[in-house]
C-alpha cells in the first residue's frame, strides 16, 4: 500500500501549481460560492454552477429576475406551447456577471474558481443562451469554465473571439474517449485545446453520460484508455477523474496512475457551505445503499442518480416555465411538459395528478426536492459523528478538503 497522500502531488494549470483537488459544480446553487471559495483559499479548484442563474441571484443578491419573467409571461401559464417564453438575453448576461463577479471579488488564496456550464440548459434558444452564459462568465473574470452535460461541439466557437478565450482555463466533462475525440475534432478549427478534461464515471451524482447500462462501465478503465490515447497522440492535456472518489486513497490511486487531479463532490454535499437545506443534508446522511437509484425521469434525456425518496418523484406539478423554463428546447417544449399534458388529458377532472415517468426538473431543483446524489452517498454517515438527538453533525468544507488532501490510506478523519 502506498504511503503517499494527495498532498504529495500537484496539478499544473497555466503555469500555476495547485492542490490536485477540484470540487465539482453542483446546481442549482448546491456548489455555492462559499464552497468554491473554500477550495480556492486552500489552493485547489472550486466550481460554482450557472444552472438557473437568475434564481441564484434573486436569492443571493435580492434581484427580481424570476418575478420579472413570470409577470411578462403569466398569460402562457396554461398553454402547452411555450415557444414564446423567451429569456431576455441582456438580463441573463447581467445575472451571470453578477453571480460570477461577486464570487471572484470574494476570492482569496492561490487556488482557482471555475464555473460549470451545462449545454443541456437549452432555454428555448440553445445556441444564443449558451453564448451569453459563456461570454458573461468570461466578462466577469471567472478563472475557468467547465463545459458539462453535452458534447459542446460548437461551444469553443461561441467564444473564440472573446479577449479571454486563450487566457481563461477551459475544460470539458466527458464519459468516454470517443466523446472526447469528437469534441477535439469539432473544436480543432479554433486552434485551441482544452486546458483539462474531467472524465466522469458511472458512479457520479446527478446526470450521467451513460445509458441505463451504466453499471457495465468503470472509471479507472476509461481514464486509462484516455491517458494512453493522449500519450500516443503526444497531447499534454491534464486528465481529472470524477465519480466515486470517496477517500484520499481513492484519489492517490488515480494520481499515481497518471491523472493530474481528481474531481470530488458527494462528500461536500453535507458541509455547512453546501447550498442544500440542512434537513436535506440529513437525508443524505441517513441514506442506505438501496435508497439510491438511477432512473430516466430527467427531461434532459440523460439517466440521473438520486435518492428514491426525493419529493420530486411522482409529483404532478404544473410546469412553471414562465418563471424558469431552463430546459425548454428550441421549439418551446420539454419532456416533462409532454408527460404532464398526457397525464392531464388522461384524467381531466382530477384535482391532483401524478406524473411518474418525468419530473419538472427546474422547479424541483429550485426547491431542493430533487435529491440527486453520488453512488457513495450511503457512506456519508461514516464521515462524521452522530449527535445526541440522532442527527448527524455537519462538516466544514475545509475539514473535508483537508481530509482528502492529507489523510493516508482509506482512513477518514472524523470531526472533533
Amino acid at each position: 500500500m502506498t504511503d503517499k497522500s494527495v498532498d504529495d502531488f500537484r496539478v499544473r494549470l497555466g503555469g500555476r501549481e495547485l492542490v490536485p483537488i477540484m470540487i465539482g459544480g453542483m446546481g442549482v446553487d448546491i456548489s455555492t460560492a462559499d464552497l468554491a471559495l473554500t477550495a480556492a483559499r486552500l489552493g485547489g479548484i472550486g466550481h460554482i454552477s450557472d444552472a438557473m442563474v437568475k434564481t441564484i441571484t434573486d436569492r443571493r443578491y435580492d434581484t427580481q429576475y424570476v418575478k420579472e419573467k413570470t409577470k411578462l409571461y403569466k398569460s402562457h401559464a396554461d398553454k402547452p406551447d411555450k415557444s414564446a417564453v423567451q429569456f431576455n438575453l441582456g438580463r441573463l448576461a447581467e445575472a451571470t456577471r453578477l453571480h460570477v463577479g461577486k464570487t471572484m471579488e470574494a476570492k482569496r488564496g492561490d487556488g482557482l474558481v471555475f464555473i460549470n456550464c451545462m449545454e443541456k440548459l437549452t432555454m428555448n434558444a440553445p445556441k444564443e443562451t449558451l453564448r451569453v452564459r459563456l461570454r458573461a462568465a468570461l466578462d466577469a473574470g471567472i478563472d475557468g469554465i467547465t463545459l458539462a452535460a453535452g458534447l459542446h461541439l460548437g461551444s469553443f466557437a461561441l467564444i473564440e473571439d472573446h479577449p479571454r478565450f486563450r487566457d481563461a482555463k477551459l475544460g470539458i466533462i466527458v464519459s468516454s474517449l470517443r466523446a472526447f475525440q469528437l469534441f477535439l475534432r469539432k473544436s480543432a478549427r479554433t486552434h485551441r485545446l482544452p486546458d483539462y478534461v474531467v472524465v466522469e464515471g458511472p458512479l457520479a451524482g446527478g446526470h450521467l453520460g451513460f445509458g441505463m447500462d451504466w453499471a457495465q462501465y468503470d472509471l479507472a478503465s476509461i481514464v486509462a484508455e484516455i491517458l494512453r490515447w493522449l500519450k500516443a497522440e503526444h497531447l499534454d492535456i491534464p486528465v481529472i477523474p470524477a465519480g466515486g472518489i470517496f477517500t484520499g486513497r481513492d484519489a492517490v490511486d488515480f494520481l499515481e496512475s497518471g491523472a493530474a487531479a481528481v474531481q470530488v463532490a458527494t462528500r461536500f454535499t453535507v458541509t455547512h457551505e453546501c447550498g442544500l437545506p440542512d434537513a436535506v443534508k440529513q437525508e443524505y446522511f441517513k441514506a442506505k445503499e438501496e435508497d439510491i437509484e438511477v432512473n430516466e425521469t430527467s427531461p434532459t434525456g440523460y439517466p440521473m442518480r438520486m435518492l428514491k425518496n426525493s419529493p420530486a418523484l411522482g409529483s404532478g406539478i404544473r410546469p412553471n416555465c414562465e418563471a424558469y423554463g431552463y430546459l425548454l428546447d428550441a421549439n418551446g417544449s420539454c419532456a416533462y411538459i409532454r408527460a404532464y399534458n398526457l397525464a392531464v388529458a388522461a384524467r381531466p377532472d382530477a384535482e391532483k395528478i401524478s406524473v411518474v415517468d418525468k419530473i419538472c426538473l427546474c422547479t424541483h431543483m429550485r426547491n431542493f426536492n430533487c435529491w440527486t446524489c453520488g453512488a457513495t452517498t450511503y457512506r456519508l454517515k461514516d464521515t462524521t459523528v452522530k449527535n445526541a438527538d440522532g442527527t448527524y453533525r455537519l462538516l466544514s468544507a475545509e475539514h473535508v478538503f483537508k481530509d482528502y488532501q492529507f489523510t493516508k490510506g482509506n482512513q477518514i478523519t472524523l470531526p472533533r
